[in-house]
């Protein structure tokens, strides 16, 4: 009986330690994680106070740039007019002629991007509240607008259409003249009947040949008549010494050209007009049912569309896209910075569609 019971009490024992191991076990495991635990909490709270810091100095820096670019408009006028030229007669820092309202002044502490900044040969990033430029790239040397050229055309069509449920039939000419210079549609199909807010939308967002066109018959009955519209309205803008259209749908034609800078001022008149805001923040649009497309047709601002995804530091709410192998991707846009203010952007000969809207994101985060 005595080793028995000696038996079943080593057996006992045993049994204790093996809990006391256990125990000991999963206190050290609680202790690791609590360890673990507290060591990311610290990382946590260590990034939050980088990133309230990060905040507090671009906010510091964007104060200051504010703050200088407002010193330099002249008497702090509600039009924000410009600074006088300089004493030798030329003012520099105003493109443009005529100083006109649509002209911009660079600022003195414009930036001249690079290579290292965009991959984009052209760009222009312009400051519309104090009508300044404030970072540039051959901003006033001759490009191929490609179909950033339909912005003027919309505008254009904006002021002389009033109703844009008046319904129009799409031409054979203008489909003859979309194929034989190989241009994007938006899809309508000959004589097909729809509105013109349905041409206005199918010009901006899938970039239309067919729309544009037909908006130009639309407004002046020919092609050419229409073109005489947009150079009245180039020279309204004080951009007729450098900017000259030949088509309103954006082909490459020798005497068909402007500056980066020119895009930037239709763009910023462009959102002036109630209409062309409308569309040209549209991200999609479902046009009229008609017998050729009994659902209408599905169109997409692809630029909008993807921009959004990028860090801009803020919003591009307008935005129109071109491409022509004399213009590469190009695009100009127009958006909320980071700082609230609204900014125009415009870039050219990117090397791809996604370059240039890169561009497009990395200048709204660095100069907004």
């Amino acid at each position: 009986m005595e080793q028995r019971y000696d038996a079943e009490e080593l057996r006992r024992l045993r049994r204790a330690r093996r809990r006391r191991e256990l125990q000991r076990r999963r206190r050290r495991q609680e202790l690791i994680r609590r360890i673990v635990m507290s060591v990311v909490l610290l990382l946590l709270l260590a990034a939050v106070a980088v990133a309230a810091v990060g905040r507090m100095m671009r906010k510091e820096e964007n104060t200051g740039r504010k703050a200088g670019r407002q010193g330099r408009i002249s008497g702090g006028s509600e039009t924000g007019d410009l600074e006088e030229p300089s004493d030798d007669g030329e003012d520099p820092g105003t493109y443009g002629s005529g100083g006109t309202p649509g002209s911009f002044a660079a600022a003195e502490d414009m930036v001249v991007l690079g290579e290292a900044d965009i991959v984009s040969s052209y760009a222009v990033f312009v400051d519309m509240e104090h009508k300044t430029i404030m970072a540039g790239r051959g901003e006033k040397e001759r490009i191929v607008p490609a179909s950033m050229t339909k912005v003027l055309t919309l505008l254009v069509a904006a002021e002389h259409l009033e109703d844009l449920d008046m319904p129009y039939t799409v031409p054979a000419e203008v489909l003859d003249y979309t194929l034989r210079h190989d241009c994007s549609g938006a899809g309508f199909e000959k004589e097909e009947t729809v509105t013109v807010r349905d041409l206005m939308y199918g010009a901006i967002l899938p970039s239309g040949a067919d729309a544009a066109l037909s908006l130009a018959f639309c407004v002046s009955g020919s092609h050419e008549a229409f073109v005489d519209l947009m150079n009245e309205k180039l020279e309204a803008l004080g951009l007729s010494g450098s900017a000259h259209f030949t088509n309103c749908v954006g082909i490459y034609e020798e005497n068909h050209y402007c500056t980066v800078y020119d895009m930037a001022v239709i763009m910023a008149a462009a959102v002036e007009n109630e209409v062309c805001r409308e569309v040209l923040s549209a991200h999609t649009y479902q046009t009229s049912r008609t017998d050729q497309h009994p659902d209408g047709i599905l169109l997409s601002n692809w630029f909008l569309r993807r921009i959004e995804d990028k860090d801009t530091g803020g919003e591009v709410v307008y935005g129109k896209t071109g491409y022509v192998d004399q213009s590469g991707s190009c695009a100009v846009s127009c958006g909320v910075g980071a700082d609230g203010g609204m900014y125009v952007c415009v870039t050219a000969n990117a090397y791809n569609k996604w370059k240039c809207i890169n561009d497009h994101a990395a200048l709204y985060k660095r100069f907004s």
